[in-house]
This record gives structure tokens, sequence and C-alpha cells, in this order.
């Protein structure tokens, strides 16, 4: 092996993009101009990055991997608006790159084991984003995009709901990727809503009352969120207890939730 060359690792969840008419499809969904505040996330061995930079656009890119490093500066270390930073995205802090509201463009090749987690984190700074292009598991995009009433809606994608509308652009057949992973991947587009379309009183009880609501989500709400919500309380919210909560859309989702803010805000003021 060369200096410059580089085996994916495991252990970070690396499968390197290498079809060349799949890149292509993705940065035209990108569809980068000059201008533009890129970040990229696990960069690998840049197979997006140089047509992100080809676009004139200002380049962010967090890479945890440190021999890769090395690779993405010999490669991209002398053009212009790009700047390369070693970490982890999970603990990177993204409003570091400017906090004009919807200032940033995400652009990630996510692997599997952080997708989630790496998610949650960007939603906590969603006003810094006017958009978010990852390539993720199919199977999670599909539950990112999930409408209720079936299997795949859920916390995850209640949660990215609230605060993004969700595509689910196109899918990624293992072969376009060394190694070949196991499973299919897709691409997804999140753009973070300029008003919440139901905004909650609390944040932080909308995800409690989801997590509760889906821990078991065969039973109904009456038996999952007998620890916040009494029967009582979920009718006043305007849902039917005997419900599971897949069966459940976002909205009624925050009716719990503010209805378990007034709960507190009443009790606290006894």
């Amino acid at each position: 092996m060369s200096e410059y060359q580089h085996r994916a690792r495991k252990r970070f969840g690396q499968n390197f993009l290498h079809d060349a008419g799949v890149i292509h499809r993705i940065l035209r969904a990108i569809h980068a101009l000059p201008g533009d505040r890129l970040v990229e996330i696990g960069p690998g061995q840049g197979a997006l990055t140089e047509g992100l930079l080809a676009s004139g656009a200002r380049l962010d890119v967090v890479e945890l991997d440190l021999d890769l490093i090395p690779i993405l500066a010999h490669q991209f270390g002398n053009t212009p608006g790009f700047t390369l930073h070693q970490g982890d995205a999970l603990k990177f802090d993204f409003a570091s790159l400017g906090s004009e509201p919807q200032g940033l463009r995400v652009v990630g090749n996510l692997p599997y084991n952080i997708s989630t987690p790496l998610i949650f984190h960007l939603l906590d700074h969603a006003h810094l984003f006017r958009d978010m292009h990852f390539m993720l598991q199919k199977e999670v995009v599909e539950r990112l995009a999930a409408t209720p009433g079936g299997g795949d809606w859920g916390r995850l994608s209640i949660m990215v709901q609230y605060h993004c509308q969700v595509e689910h652009l196109f899918n990624v057949g293992s072969g376009a990727f060394k190694p070949a992973p196991k499973v299919d991947s897709a691409i997804v587009r999140l753009v973070p809503h300029a008003e919440l379309p139901h905004p909650a009183k609390d944040h932080k009880l909308l995800e409690r009352v989801v997590r509760e609501a889906f821990n078991q989500r065969r039973k109904t709400l009456r038996n999952t969120l007998k620890a916040l919500l009494d029967s009582e309380a979920i009718e006043a919210a305007g849902v039917d207890g005997s419900l599971r909560p897949e069966q459940l859309d976002l909205a009624a989702f925050v009716r719990l939730a503010d209805r378990l803010s007034e709960q507190s805000t009443a009790h606290s003021a006894q």
C-alpha cells in the first residue's frame, strides 16, 4: 500500500463510495452553489468532497479516522475554501462554524452505528442548518420518512419530523461501495422547518412522552404512558388511550406532551 492508500476500518463502520454514477446523482441532489457553507461529516477518501469543492462552496469536513487526515490534507489541503477538522461528529460544535440561522448545509455518508445518535445531535442545532443530505442504511431512511400506522413509525420518525421535512430521495445498492456492505443504502434530505408545524410547549417532555410510548410499542398508550399520564389526562388531550403508539400522528404526541407540561406546571404551583 502506498502512503496515500487506506483500507476501510470495521470499527468505524467504513464503506467507501466509489460508483461515479451514484456520486454524480448525490451531488446533483445537493446542488451546492458558490457562497454555500457546507459541512461534510465523514468524508472518507473524498468521493463527494471533490465535487462539493468544485461547486465553489466553502467546505468544512469532520473526519474521525486519524489515518485519513493526511490523505484528505494531501488531496484537498491547497483547495480554496477547504477546512479539515479531525474529530468526532457526535461531539463536534457545529455552532463554531457559524451561528447564522440556516447558514450551514450538512452532507454525510453516515456509518450505521452512529447514524441515529448523530441525527439527534444535529437536531439539537437544527436552527443552524438549511438542509442535510445523508447516505444511510435504507431501513433507517424508511423509518425517517415513515407515516403513522406502520411498523417503521416510531421515535426516530416523530422527533425528526417534528424538526424537519423528510424526503427519501433514492436508494443505493451495496455494489456502489468498497467493501460492499451487507445492506442497501438510501439518500435522504432533511430540511428544518422555518416554523414548527406542531410546536410543543416543552420539547424535552415531547421526547420523554415519545420514548415512553414506544418502549413497549405493542401495548396501548394507557399502559405505556401510565407513569406520566393517567387515562383521564390522555383523553383530555384528545387521544384514545386504547390505541397503540404507532397509530398516533405527530400532532397527537405534541398534545400529550403539552398535557404533561400543564400537569407539571399545576403540580409545581401547588
